[in-house]
């Protein structure tokens, strides 16, 4: 298996993934900030805290992590694509 192939096959999930958190494609930043609220109350609960938890993600956070996800992975896919082609 060439290397353009491998490139293609793992960038194009993950540019896809990734244009899909940063657009907020169905809500999809939107529900992983609330899975990140949801896991820190656990864990806060597992501690023997019953305070509020503390999140540290929001939603905007995750778009623009995604945003960088998908530019990189876009990245990987072209490289692989010019591999194919060269």
């Amino acid at each position: 298996m060439s290397v353009g192939v491998f490139l293609l096959a793992f960038g194009l999930p993950l540019a896809v993934s990734g244009a899909w958190v940063s657009l907020n494609i169905r809500g999809s930043a939107a529900s992983l900030e609330r899975w990140a609220a949801t896991n820190a109350e656990l864990r806060m609960q597992a501690q023997g805290n019953l305070g509020p938890a503390r999140t540290y993600m929001s939603a905007a956070v995750f778009r623009v992590f995604g945003s960088v996800i998908g530019a990189a992975s876009a990245v990987l896919a072209l490289a692989g694509l010019a591999e194919l082609l060269v």
